[in-house]
């Protein structure tokens, strides 16, 4: 018998580029999960909602709580104009929230936007707080959406994810692994913020630009690339190294924007293992996925053994909500939706926590 779930998903990347909503059906049917993307749309944030995230690791414990709250309230009054705007009824809300730190080896991961306060404004029952329990077991509570490619894209051997951090998922040895792989459009997206664009439109600015050897020598530099997974990043970390590299270099914005897409194109070629012979499938999404020049680098970078498929758009913009959407109804479920094989925690784990209104 098919079981099929109505959900929302709810996502905020590292890059600021605004809120995705989306409203998904999920199925389980013959040991197969399916999905159906039914309608979506992306908030662009407010300059002072900008300023408010961006300022948060900074303020002070009264002004965080305040922000996690008030950021709830907001994410909430959103789904439920969605909803009255698509005329929907989703069995529940799964949000990620808006990461203001992640540095699990201090045993610290804070995502932006209290569940209470999303279902109290959306009047629907919440998933939230994916991260803290695989923490609490040792884990590094990154990266999550390992299961949902594995359960969800089978068909592909690596599904990279070009966010604000790019990461990647593939299974080795019936193991699944994944890990955050370096930096991506919280780089881009800074140096095209620099010159006033919001983005670098397919990536036209950084084809323009030249390479500049030694900028592209410092930011492969962090021991953090050679470390064997599990690993993942943080804000704080690509503040400190790759943010401030590529700020302290004298070169024009199009040359900096034209090395750092080289420098994501090689740590991602670093990072894919071979893992048997004839072609190897990957699934490119994120907004990265759109910047033309990066994707054709990557190919490059790859080699012929390697087929890089952008998807629909869609997909390609609202995979990660349809993810969190998907690690909402294992919890739901009462189903594992986080792997040690991908964190290092001591166990599998069933991450959330559900608020009921």
């Amino acid at each position: 018998m098919d079981t099929s779930y109505h959900v929302i998903g709810l996502m905020s990347g590292t890059s600021l580029d605004g809120l995705d909503i989306a409203y998904f059906r999920l199925t389980y049917t013959n040991e197969n999960w399916i999905y159906k993307i039914l309608h979506t749309n992306t908030l662009t944030y407010s300059d002072i909602l900008i300023e408010s995230l961006r300022d948060a690791e900074t303020s002070n414990g009264m002004e965080l709580i305040r922000l996690h709250h008030a950021y709830g309230k907001y994410i909430g009054q959103q789904v439920h104009t969605f909803v009255q705007q698509h005329d929907i009824r989703p069995d529940f809300v799964a949000s990620h929230g808006h990461t203001i730190f992640h540095q699990p080896e201090k045993h610290v991961s804070f995502q932006l936007g209290d569940g209470a306060y999303i279902a109290a404004s959306a009047k629907f029952p919440v998933v939230c707080d994916f991260r803290t329990l695989d923490i609490a077991l040792g884990g590094q509570g990154a990266p999550l959406v390992p299961i949902g490619d594995k359960l969800l894209f089978p068909e592909y051997d690596y599904c990279i994810n070009l966010g604000g951090i790019a990461n990647v998922s593939f299974s080795q040895n019936d193991k699944r692994l994944a890990f955050d792989i370096c930096a991506c459009n919280m780089l881009l997206n800074t140096l095209a913020n620099s010159v006033g664009s919001a983005y670098d439109n397919n990536g036209e600015m950084a084809k323009s630009g030249s390479l500049q050897p030694d900028l592209l020598q410092q930011l492969n530099a962090p021991a953090y690339f050679a470390a064997p997974a599990p690993k993942s990043l943080g804000k704080e970390w690509v503040l400190e190294h790759s943010l401030k590299a590529i700020a302290a270099h004298q070169s024009s914005v199009p040359d900096k924007l034209h090395t750092t897409c080289h420098h994501i194109a090689f740590q991602i070629r670093q990072a894919l293992p071979k893992l048997h012979d004839g072609q190897h499938r990957v699934l490119l999404t994120g907004g990265g996925a759109f910047n033309l020049y990066l994707v054709q680098l990557l190919q490059e970078y790859l080699g012929e053994q390697y087929s890089v498929d952008v998807p629909e758009p869609e997909l390609v913009s609202f995979k990660e909500a349809l993810i969190f959407a998907f690690l909402g109804v294992l919890r739901w479920r009462g189903e594992h939706n986080c792997l040690r094989s991908v964190t290092g925690a001591a166990q599998d784990n069933i991450g959330g926590s559900i608020y009921l209104c």
